[in-house]
């Protein structure tokens, strides 16, 4: 088992199969050592979270929302790096879309669920830049969406 994966399962955190594209799209491109995760929703083996932040969804949840997201962009990495997550040499930027009402503006605090949990999988590795936007609507009523670039070796 990798160090990311003993500190994931410290956390409680079992990566789900790598989720398949729902569109004309592949989960992830390597570019030399770069490797570019397509955005991951927040679903999970129970369908996930979805719905309107700031309405039908609060702050909290949305914030599990997003590590959601952060489990599935990892789910992702372990097949970028056949299996081996021990390969991550950095967490480059995460962007992260929050489906937001009008009078939600806690959207950085959101997207946190998931850098949070890529600082606890991979130490320093895991700090990185990013985004952090509100959106109207996200694909299928998913609650958050974050994509990744991710350095590997």
């Amino acid at each position: 088992m990798s160090d990311v994966e003993t500190r994931l399962a410290a956390l409680g955190v079992v990566l789900p199969p790598p989720g398949a594209p729902v569109a004309n799209y592949v989960p992830f491109v390597r570019s030399g050592n770069l490797v570019h995760i397509s955005g991951q929703v927040s679903r999970d083996a129970s369908g996930g979270i979805t719905g309107v932040v700031g309405e039908a969804v609060d702050f909290e949840t949305a914030k599990g929302a997003a590590r959601l997201c952060g489990i599935n962009l990892i789910a992702q990495m372990k097949a970028a790096c056949d299996g081996d997550l021990d390969r991550v040499v950095r967490v480059v930027k995460l962007g992260g879309f929050v489906q937001a009402g009008p009078a939600f503006f806690d959207i950085p605090q959101v997207v946190n669920g998931c850098s949070d949990l890529m600082v606890e999988a991979f130490g320093d590795k895991g700090r990185h830049a990013r985004s952090a936007v509100g959106v109207y609507r996200l694909p299928l009523n998913f609650s958050v969406e974050v994509d990744a670039v991710v350095e590997i070796r």
